[in-house]
């Protein structure tokens, strides 16, 4: 495996959260609450105070990408010295209106990088599976992932698919209700803590259906609830919650499913989107 980027040592350990085993849990949480003290603590230290072998930490460091633990906390160290968010990013009171402009776009372009880096190469495999076998697949999302859902089906309805999209917590359950084995629901929801999404998973899955999640948090119930999970990475900043730079890389993650589901059903999705293109040249004048 490629030597991990620096500065994304906390990413990788958030996205990944829920693949880990309960040692691996247990290492990882240690890091996200002493980030500043591992600088500073040797691999010995580190197990002595979890209670582990020292070969359980080395491993760990490994499966985040690392040749070993002094990889990983050298690059910890460059992210805690200079944090993914950066102080020229903090929007104030006086910046003029283009100061703001080249702020927003540069916590997007930031919440964009740091998504695609924590991608996982057999996630995103196991997702196209999923979108590939499926008879039918349903978009969840309330609120502002209500908006990635009506996206991710304008998109998919092009290709072919047998797509809806559902934003209201009633109809939602409803639609759920009607799943079956085959089916395939994608519930998007930021922060996986959502109840709407929650019961939407537990409906859909006492049916037999499968639950892909998109989220931006890996220690959730979401999480813990579905079959396979996709995350976005996003940091807040004083005038703009994660929520919003993180819709940006939903987004983006939904179009890279998009493409690479047309690309494996390239005729399908060409036949489909020149109807679609046929009808809607009625609308033209």
């Amino acid at each position: 495996m490629a030597e991990a980027p620096t500065k994304h040592v906390i990413n990788r350990i958030r996205s990944s959260y829920s693949q880990f085993s309960e040692k691996e849990k247990l290492i990882a949480d240690y890091i996200l609450e002493n980030r500043d003290q591992i600088v500073h603590s040797t691999i010995n230290q580190v197990a002595d105070d979890l209670m582990v072998a020292d070969a359980t930490v080395f491993r760990f460091c490994k499966r985040l990408g690392f040749k070993g633990y002094q990889a990983m906390k050298i690059a910890l160290a460059s992210e805690t010295v200079n944090p993914i968010q950066d102080i020229h990013e903090t929007i104030t009171e006086n910046d003029t209106d283009l100061e703001i402009t080249e702020k927003v776009f540069q916590a997007n372009i930031r919440a964009l990088e740091a998504s695609r880096d924590i991608q996982n190469h057999e996630t995103l495999a196991k997702a196209m599976e999923d979108l590939l076998s499926a008879k039918r697949v349903f978009f969840y999302g309330s609120g502002g992932s209500g908006i990635l859902a009506m996206d991710a089906h304008h998109k998919f309805l092009r290709t072919g698919m047998e797509t809806h999209a559902y934003t209201d917590s009633h109809l939602q359950l409803m639609s759920a209700s009607q799943l079956k084995e085959g089916d395939l629901a994608v519930v998007i929801s930021h922060t996986g803590s959502n109840k709407d999404i929650l019961d939407i998973v537990d409906v859909a899955k006492s049916n037999g259906a499968r639950v892909i999640a998109i989220t931006n948090f890996a220690k959730s119930p979401l999480t813990k609830s579905v079959d396979l999970s996709l995350y976005t990475v996003a940091q807040e900043t004083e005038y703009r919650s994660e929520a919003l730079a993180s819709r940006i890389a939903g987004l983006t993650l939904i179009d890279s499913l998009f493409v690479n589901y047309s690309i494996k059903k390239k005729e399908q999705a060409k036949a489909s989107t020149q109807k679609m293109r046929n009808a809607i040249s009625r609308k033209r004048m």
